[in-house]
Order: C-alpha cells, then structure tokens, then sequence
C-alpha cells in the first residue's frame, strides 16, 4: 500500500496563479452542475496585489480536520486520502474548517455540511481546465523536490551576483 506522502493532491504555483478562478467554476460544474465558486471545493486566494494562489486538501497524514470533528462525520480514506464526510453525523459546526491550516474545507452554502476536495476521481477538473497550468495533479514528494530544485537555482544566481 503506498504511503500518504506518494498519494496525489492538487497543488498550485503561485508564480503561474493568475487568480482567474477557472478552477473553482470548473470545479462547481463538476460536482454540483452550476458556476458557483462558494460551491467549489478549490479556492483562488490573492496573498497580495501581484500573488495568487488556488488552494485545495492537501492531504494531510494527520488530518487536523478529522481530529477536531466532535461528531466523528469526517474520516480520510487509508487508500486515496481524501476526506470523507458522513452528512447524517455532520450538523455544520464548523470545527473542521477552523482547524484546516490551508482553508480547504469549507460550509456547503446550502446543505450547511462540510465538504473538500475529492480529486475527481483521479481527473480534477480544476487541473484540467487551469488555463496558465498552475495547477498540478502531484505528491508531496514531487512538490518538495521542485521546491528544492527551485531553492538551488535561487542559490546558483545569487552566487553569480557576488
């Protein structure tokens, strides 16, 4: 069985982000057949005037979300990851979107019960339909060597500089 950290997430470059939220349309379409980003289960996020950044479940290995549901509605799957919700057990309190230190699960505007990413069974759509391919479909493997191979390069110019 591979191990969480070799199991796939959508993960964004804010170098590329241009914060166009085709995702989250993308994504509401998918899943809930209407163009609604409060309904999307990614989210365009500006960090500052020149910086966006398209956030979804990361997968955590130990999911502060589930840890912080009093009702027990949220489990992650051992084989993809994702998190599940048991829409009898969740009554919307709102724990698990507090705990979430990326903000990738959210209130259902209507149905008041939580809910996040659930990679399109292995095809996100958010990732398909990025029009700069800011997203990726990865492991966070791949996004540490890249953020790894980017540091050493940062390191080879400045050392040109000097």
């Amino acid at each position: 069985m591979p191990t969480i950290h070799e199991k796939k997430f959508v993960s964004g470059d804010p170098a590329k982000c241009i914060g166009c939220r085709v995702c989250e349309y993308a994504c509401s379409m998918k899943h809930e057949n209407t163009f609604n980003p409060t309904k999307s289960r990614i989210r365009a996020v500006r960090l500052n005037s020149f910086v966006n950044l398209a956030v979804s479940c990361r997968l955590c290995e130990e999911p502060p979300c589930v840890a912080a549901c009093p009702r027990d509605a949220l489990r992650q799957s051992e084989e993809t990851g994702i998190i599940l919700v048991d829409e009898d057990k969740c009554n919307g309190c709102g724990w698990c979107v507090e705990a979430c230190d990326y903000g990738a699960i959210q209130l259902h505007p209507e149905t008041k019960k939580v809910f996040s990413c659930d990679l399109c069974d292995g095809e996100p759509s958010c990732v398909e339909w990025c029009p700069e391919e800011a997203l990726d479909y990865t492991t966070k493997d791949i996004v540490s060597q890249k953020a790894r191979i980017g540091a050493v390069k940062k390191l080879f110019r400045e050392s040109l500089k000097g």
